[in-house]
Protein backbone atom coordinates (compact mmCIF):
# COMPACT_ATOMS: atom_id res chain seq x y z
CA UNK A 1 0.00 0.00 0.00
CA UNK A 2 2.78 2.38 0.91
CA UNK A 3 4.65 1.47 -2.28
CA UNK A 4 1.59 2.27 -4.41
CA UNK A 5 1.16 5.56 -2.59
CA UNK A 6 4.80 6.48 -3.16
CA UNK A 7 4.59 5.56 -6.84
CA UNK A 8 1.43 7.64 -7.26
CA UNK A 9 3.08 10.62 -5.57
CA UNK A 10 6.19 10.27 -7.73
CA UNK A 11 4.08 10.17 -10.89
CA UNK A 12 2.16 13.26 -9.76
CA UNK A 13 5.37 15.21 -9.08
CA UNK A 14 6.78 14.16 -12.46
CA UNK A 15 3.60 15.29 -14.21
CA UNK A 16 3.67 18.63 -12.43
CA UNK A 17 7.33 19.15 -13.39
CA UNK A 18 6.61 18.36 -17.03
CA UNK A 19 3.67 20.80 -16.99
CA UNK A 20 5.84 23.50 -15.40
CA UNK A 21 8.55 23.00 -18.03
CA UNK A 22 6.01 23.15 -20.84
CA UNK A 23 4.40 26.32 -19.45
CA UNK A 24 7.61 28.27 -18.81
CA UNK A 25 7.35 31.88 -19.95
CA UNK A 26 9.90 34.62 -20.50
CA UNK A 27 9.92 38.41 -20.36
CA UNK A 28 10.78 40.97 -23.05
CA UNK A 29 10.92 44.73 -22.50
CA UNK A 30 10.68 47.32 -25.29
CA UNK A 31 10.20 51.08 -25.49
CA UNK A 32 8.65 52.65 -28.56
CA UNK A 33 7.10 55.93 -27.56
CA UNK A 34 3.56 55.98 -26.20
CA UNK A 35 3.00 52.65 -24.48
CA UNK A 36 -0.67 52.67 -25.47
CA UNK A 37 0.40 52.13 -29.06
CA UNK A 38 2.92 49.39 -28.32
CA UNK A 39 0.52 46.96 -26.67
CA UNK A 40 -1.80 46.11 -29.62
CA UNK A 41 0.73 44.63 -32.09
CA UNK A 42 2.10 42.27 -29.45
CA UNK A 43 -1.30 41.34 -28.03
CA UNK A 44 -2.15 39.98 -31.48
CA UNK A 45 0.70 37.46 -31.45
CA UNK A 46 0.05 33.83 -30.65
CA UNK A 47 2.31 33.01 -27.73
CA UNK A 48 2.12 36.40 -26.05
CA UNK A 49 0.57 35.89 -22.61
CA UNK A 50 0.29 39.53 -21.54
CA UNK A 51 1.56 43.05 -22.14
CA UNK A 52 2.01 45.62 -19.39
CA UNK A 53 2.58 49.33 -19.87
CA UNK A 54 5.10 50.94 -17.56
CA UNK A 55 8.30 52.86 -17.01
CA UNK A 56 11.95 51.78 -17.07
CA UNK A 57 15.50 52.94 -17.65
CA UNK A 58 15.49 55.76 -15.13
CA UNK A 59 16.66 56.55 -11.63
CA UNK A 60 13.50 57.31 -9.68
CA UNK A 61 11.76 54.55 -7.76
CA UNK A 62 8.03 54.01 -8.21
CA UNK A 63 7.47 56.95 -10.57
CA UNK A 64 4.05 58.26 -11.50
CA UNK A 65 2.88 59.06 -15.01
CA UNK A 66 2.97 62.77 -14.17
CA UNK A 67 6.60 62.51 -13.06
CA UNK A 68 7.70 60.45 -16.07
CA UNK A 69 5.89 62.64 -18.59
CA UNK A 70 7.63 65.68 -17.10
CA UNK A 71 10.92 64.14 -18.19
CA UNK A 72 12.79 64.35 -14.88
CA UNK A 73 12.92 60.68 -13.85
CA UNK A 74 15.17 59.30 -16.59
CA UNK A 75 12.52 56.68 -17.35
CA UNK A 76 11.00 55.99 -20.73
CA UNK A 77 7.51 54.69 -21.41
CA UNK A 78 7.85 50.98 -22.15
CA UNK A 79 5.99 47.71 -22.26
CA UNK A 80 6.86 44.43 -20.66
CA UNK A 81 5.78 41.32 -22.52
CA UNK A 82 5.28 37.90 -20.99
CA UNK A 83 5.51 35.29 -23.71
CA UNK A 84 5.82 31.57 -24.32
CA UNK A 85 9.09 30.97 -26.23
CA UNK A 86 7.75 27.63 -27.43
CA UNK A 87 5.09 29.49 -29.41
CA UNK A 88 6.73 32.80 -30.31
CA UNK A 89 10.45 33.53 -30.40
CA UNK A 90 12.26 36.58 -29.10
CA UNK A 91 13.43 37.17 -32.68
CA UNK A 92 9.79 37.40 -33.79
CA UNK A 93 9.11 39.91 -31.04
CA UNK A 94 12.06 41.98 -32.22
CA UNK A 95 10.72 41.98 -35.78
CA UNK A 96 7.35 43.30 -34.59
CA UNK A 97 9.09 45.85 -32.38
CA UNK A 98 11.11 47.42 -35.22
CA UNK A 99 8.06 47.69 -37.48
CA UNK A 100 6.19 49.64 -34.81
CA UNK A 101 8.72 52.36 -34.02
CA UNK A 102 10.70 55.10 -35.73
CA UNK A 103 14.29 54.00 -35.01
CA UNK A 104 15.74 57.17 -36.56
CA UNK A 105 14.72 59.67 -33.88
CA UNK A 106 16.56 60.14 -30.59
CA UNK A 107 14.54 61.12 -27.53
CA UNK A 108 11.26 61.21 -29.40
CA UNK A 109 8.70 59.05 -31.17
CA UNK A 110 6.31 60.59 -33.66
CA UNK A 111 4.55 63.58 -32.02
CA UNK A 112 5.92 62.87 -28.54
CA UNK A 113 9.24 64.45 -27.62
CA UNK A 114 11.65 64.00 -24.72
CA UNK A 115 13.82 61.22 -23.36
CA UNK A 116 10.72 59.73 -21.75
CA UNK A 117 9.67 58.70 -25.28
CA UNK A 118 12.99 57.32 -26.50
CA UNK A 119 12.96 53.92 -28.17
CA UNK A 120 14.86 51.03 -26.67
CA UNK A 121 15.38 47.31 -26.33
CA UNK A 122 16.02 46.25 -22.74
CA UNK A 123 17.53 42.78 -22.71
CA UNK A 124 17.10 40.38 -19.78
CA UNK A 125 19.91 37.93 -20.55
CA UNK A 126 22.85 37.34 -22.88
CA UNK A 127 20.73 35.51 -25.43
CA UNK A 128 18.37 38.48 -25.74
CA UNK A 129 21.31 40.88 -25.98
CA UNK A 130 22.86 38.85 -28.80
CA UNK A 131 19.54 38.55 -30.62
CA UNK A 132 18.90 42.30 -30.30
CA UNK A 133 22.34 43.21 -31.61
CA UNK A 134 21.96 40.75 -34.48
CA UNK A 135 18.58 42.22 -35.41
CA UNK A 136 20.06 45.73 -35.32
CA UNK A 137 22.91 44.70 -37.63
CA UNK A 138 20.42 43.11 -40.01
CA UNK A 139 18.25 46.23 -39.97
CA UNK A 140 21.24 48.42 -40.81
CA UNK A 141 22.01 46.19 -43.78
CA UNK A 142 18.46 45.98 -45.14
CA UNK A 143 16.76 49.28 -44.23
CA UNK A 144 15.30 51.32 -47.07
CA UNK A 145 15.73 54.69 -45.33
CA UNK A 146 18.94 56.72 -45.15
CA UNK A 147 18.80 57.98 -41.58
CA UNK A 148 20.90 56.11 -38.99
CA UNK A 149 19.24 53.85 -36.43
CA UNK A 150 19.55 55.37 -32.94
CA UNK A 151 17.44 52.96 -30.88
CA UNK A 152 19.21 51.96 -27.66
CA UNK A 153 20.02 48.38 -26.65
CA UNK A 154 20.66 48.26 -22.92
CA UNK A 155 20.38 45.88 -19.99
CA UNK A 156 16.95 45.73 -18.38
CA UNK A 157 16.53 47.44 -15.04
CA UNK A 158 13.55 47.73 -12.71
CA UNK A 159 10.26 47.95 -14.57
CA UNK A 160 7.46 49.88 -12.88
CA UNK A 161 3.94 49.11 -14.12
CA UNK A 162 1.99 52.23 -15.05
CA UNK A 163 -1.27 53.23 -13.42
CA UNK A 164 -4.21 50.92 -14.11
CA UNK A 165 -5.99 53.33 -16.45
CA UNK A 166 -3.06 53.06 -18.87
CA UNK A 167 -3.28 49.29 -19.12
CA UNK A 168 -5.08 48.10 -22.29
CA UNK A 169 -5.97 51.70 -23.02
CA UNK A 170 -6.72 50.91 -26.65
CA UNK A 171 -9.44 48.50 -25.51
CA UNK A 172 -10.86 50.64 -22.72
CA UNK A 173 -10.95 53.86 -24.78
CA UNK A 174 -10.94 52.82 -28.45
CA UNK A 175 -12.12 56.15 -29.89
CA UNK A 176 -9.67 58.26 -27.90
CA UNK A 177 -6.89 55.81 -28.71
CA UNK A 178 -7.58 55.90 -32.45
CA UNK A 179 -7.78 59.68 -32.45
CA UNK A 180 -4.48 60.01 -30.57
CA UNK A 181 -2.75 57.55 -32.89
CA UNK A 182 -4.02 59.36 -35.98
CA UNK A 183 -3.28 62.86 -34.67
CA UNK A 184 0.22 61.80 -33.67
CA UNK A 185 0.95 60.69 -37.25
CA UNK A 186 2.17 57.32 -36.08
CA UNK A 187 0.77 55.13 -38.86
CA UNK A 188 1.72 57.60 -41.58
CA UNK A 189 5.34 57.61 -40.43
CA UNK A 190 5.43 53.83 -40.00
CA UNK A 191 4.25 53.40 -43.58
CA UNK A 192 6.95 55.80 -44.77
CA UNK A 193 9.60 53.75 -42.99
CA UNK A 194 8.36 50.21 -43.46
CA UNK A 195 5.90 50.30 -46.36
CA UNK A 196 3.34 47.52 -46.47
CA UNK A 197 5.14 45.58 -43.75
CA UNK A 198 4.26 48.22 -41.12
CA UNK A 199 2.28 46.56 -38.34
CA UNK A 200 -0.76 48.29 -36.84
Amino acid sequence: MKLNTLLTAALLVTSLNIFAADSKTEIATFAGGCFWCMEPPFDKLDGVISTTSGYTGGHQASPTYKQVSAGSTGHTEAIQIEYDPARVSYEELLSVFWKNIDPTTANSQFCDHGSQYRSGIFYHNVAQKNAAEKSLNKLNQTKSFDEPVVTEITAASTFYPAEEYHQDYYQKNPLRYKYYRFACGRDKRLEQLWGDSAKK
